[in-house]
């Protein structure tokens, strides 16, 4: 869940751990989002544990509670209209804000079913200049989409490994160090070094720069 709440509006339902598990019961594959959002002009991927997955091939490696994709900010009505019979819940410290859409102080928005009221999507809104992908841990971290979004095979898109990781690297959770130990063997020089070097940036010290190494 994002956690930013400064500008946060009031209201909105509090969510805890039981009912985010139940209401993200029905999550999608990534290969679901990926034939809805086909010849979509702004560019998205699969991001967070899914991405990881589709990196290694497409087998999860573990249970995944949700799915979550990343558009730019400004492309997300473009993506956004491929769902016209769901609903966006807006969603930000801990709490969801039921048919809201985007609202401020968050970069993530839920796709929901009114039908069985359960999440299918988590979209990220990410910041950026034109084509150019911004990071949100660093601003000076930026990067053309074109080099932080790999395919699979079948043309699904997804967050490369090494962006995925620096997102996860904030505050590692165990299922965060199992998709390091799972990833890094796969991982060469190029995007060690790249990560390695982002974590100086924005996360000074962290443990993971010297199993990197």
């Amino acid at each position: 869940m994002a956690t930013v709440s400064e500008q946060l509006p009031p209201g909105g339902v509090e969510m805890d751990e039981a009912a985010f598990e139940a209401g993200w019961a029905g999550a999608w594959h990534p290969a679901r989002a990926a034939e809805r959002l086909r010849g979509l002009s702004v560019p998205w991927c699969v991001a967070a544990g899914w991405a990881l997955d589709l990196f290694r091939g497409g087998e999860p490696s573990r249970p995944h509670g949700d799915l979550e994709l990343a558009v730019p900010e400004a492309g997300f009505a473009e993506l956004a209209a491929r769902f016209p019979e769901y609903v966006w819940d807006g969603v930000g410290d801990g709490r969801v804000y039921p048919g809201s859409g985007p609202v401020p102080g968050s970069h993530q928005t839920w796709l929901r079913d009114p039908a069985t009221d359960r999440w299918l999507l988590d979209v990220f809104r990410e910041p950026h200049e034109g084509g150019t992908w911004i990071c949100r841990r660093d601003p000076a971290i930026r990067l053309p989409y074109a080099e932080i979004i790999a395919h699979t095979p079948d043309g699904t898109p997804y967050l490369v490994p090494e962006v995925v990781l620096l997102f996860k690297a904030k505050a590692a959770r165990p299922k965060d160090e199992a998709d390091l130990a799972g990833v890094l063997p796969l991982l060469g020089a190029e995007r060690r070094e790249r990560l390695r070097g982002w974590l100086e940036r924005a996360h000074p010290g962290h443990a993971w720069g010297e199993r990197l190494g």
